[in-house]
């Protein structure tokens, strides 16, 4: 039986290597043959990915896994965003990751008993690496961090745009609604990912699009039973074979990423929840980049005081004086927060800053989530059977939340249309009013949304474990790479 290896490459963005990192655990913990390497690229603008990916490459990694932090590049900053910083990134590693598969090929022709390559798996965004496989004759396949109907919406806006020349930057404004076969039910063309509606944002993601037919597989981190209407869309003919392989989500009680700043923080959250009813809180937390500007804190605050709910607020500090760097923890929260918020709140509720997402999640006390509809937190909501109000800020999140109010029923709205810019911040304000609705909404006991996120819950446990749709799915993948290793 030979021995293979598999080199991962994510997108620089915590999600992405957060879902690669738990992709190269389960493969390595499905098939005693392989092995698995992933490679980190840090861009110089996102200090706290960079901080969890250092943590990654020192915590305790399954046997026959590895992550290695990939030099930083200067001056690779948020000045560049959008198609530059990106390619610039990708083309300044591909050196350090040619040299490293040349030593895997240059073991293995010493000794035929080595670790041999099976195959890359590169992010939807990370495939401008795919010259080094290539290069040495090995497959290729795209892991999507996003669910399957995103990808079917990169194909499709992709063949609008190529096909039938639209211009796709003007659905920013637009009041039309569009036909993605991904979709069972028309989309408004507003609420596509964001990336299509700026020149340099577009430009990168029709590259990227274009690269998936090239791809001998596309693993999508979603499974069957959950997007079934947009997996089985993929099943066209055109598009290369797609392997459903989810739920992949953080293990409750890994800690490997927390760090030591953290940990005092961590259990004081979690000896909070243990004191709280069952399904009682309702937690809102909004990403790695998730923050709001004074007067829309507010607004969550009045809402959250008059619902009368207990709740867990990851209450996060957006950057200062323009900086593109990802939001920080607050030192105190009386200035941002209503005078006498937190006293008025203190029996009921608990505002924080980081947050252990999966850890709280997966805790019985809490009934409900407010989100920006990340694709992770949106499996990490349907995993522990957590009803969602959507609250998306950016990239494809609008369209991740149409997905789950409109198509699945798996959540409810506070507000679908919201818009932030990733490296900015938005003069939109949702009312109190529309964001207490929402937690009302998604509290509700006995909802047919509540019931239906229990009952996908359910599957979702099954669907990675002997038997299951993802299980069977990851065995094709296995098979695919090993039988063709290079």
């Amino acid at each position: 039986m030979k021995k293979a290896e598999v080199v991962l490459i994510p997108l620089p963005a915590m999600g992405h290597i957060v879902a690669l990192v738990e992709l190269a655990k389960l493969l390595v913990q499905r098939d005693d043959r392989l092995s698995t390497t992933v490679f980190v690229m840090h861009p110089t603008f996102d200090p706290s990915t960079t901080k969890y990916a250092e943590t990654l490459a020192v915590s305790t990694l399954p046997d026959r896994m590895r992550v290695i932090n990939l030099p930083n590049l200067e001056p690779i900053t948020s000045a560049t965003k959008g198609r530059h910083w990106l390619t610039c990134l990708i083309e300044g590693q591909k050196s350090h990751v040619k040299e490293y598969v040349s030593k895997i090929r240059t073991q293995y022709e010493l000794n035929p008993d080595s670790r041999r390559l099976a195959g890359f798996i590169f992010d939807t965004f990370a495939t401008g690496m795919k010259d080094v496989p290539n290069e040495f004759g090995v497959p290729w396949y795209v892991f999507s961090a996003s669910g399957a109907a995103f990808i079917g919406s990169m194909l499709h806006l992709t063949a609008l745009h190529d096909e039938q020349g639209v211009d796709l930057t003007e659905l920013k404004n637009s009041e039309d609604e569009l036909e993605i076969p991904c979709l069972a039910n028309p989309i408004p063309a507003k609420l596509v990912p964001s990336l299509v509606f700026e020149k340099d944002s577009l430009t990168t993601f029709l590259e990227h699009a274009r690269i998936l037919t090239e791809a001998r597989g596309i693993l999508i981190n979603t499974f069957l039973e959950f997007e079934s209407y947009a997996i089985n869309s993929l099943s066209d003919g055109e598009t290369p074979p797609v392997y459903p392989v989810g739920p992949i989500v953080k293990h409750v009680g890994d800690g490997g990423d927390l760090r030591s700043d953290e940990s005092n923080n961590y259990r004081d959250i979690m000896e909070w929840l243990d004191d709280q009813p069952p399904l009682s809180v309702m937690f809102l937390c909004f990403g790695s980049w998730g923050s709001f500007k004074e007067k829309q804190v507010k607004e969550i605050a009045i809402a959250l005081e008059h619902s009368g709910y207990r709740f867990l607020w990851s209450l996060r500090k957006p950057s200062q004086n323009g900086k593109k760097q990802s939001p920080s923890d607050y030192q105190d929260f009386q200035g941002i927060l209503p005078e006498g918020f937190l006293d008025r709140t203190a029996m009921i509720g608990k505002v924080i800053g980081w947050a252990p997402q999966v850890e709280i999640l997966a805790h019985s006390a809490v009934g409900g989530f407010a989100s920006h509809c990340g694709w992770n937190s949106t499996l990490e909501s349907v995993r522990f059977g957590v009803p969602v109000a959507t609250w998306p800020l950016y990239a494809e999140q609008q369209f991740n939340a149409f997905q789950m109010v409109i198509e699945l029923g798996l959540a409810v709205e506070i507000k679908m249309e919201y818009w932030k810019d990733f490296y900015g911040d938005t003069e939109i304000i949702v009312s109190s009013d529309d964001i207490l609705k929402g937690i009302k909404s998604v509290m509700e006991e006995d909802s047919e949304v509540r019931k239906k996120v229990k009952e996908m819950s359910r599957i979702s446990e099954v669907t990675l474990v002997d038997g299951g749709s993802s299980f069977s799915s990851l065995g094709r993948l296995i098979e695919d790479m090993t039988e063709n290793m290079s």
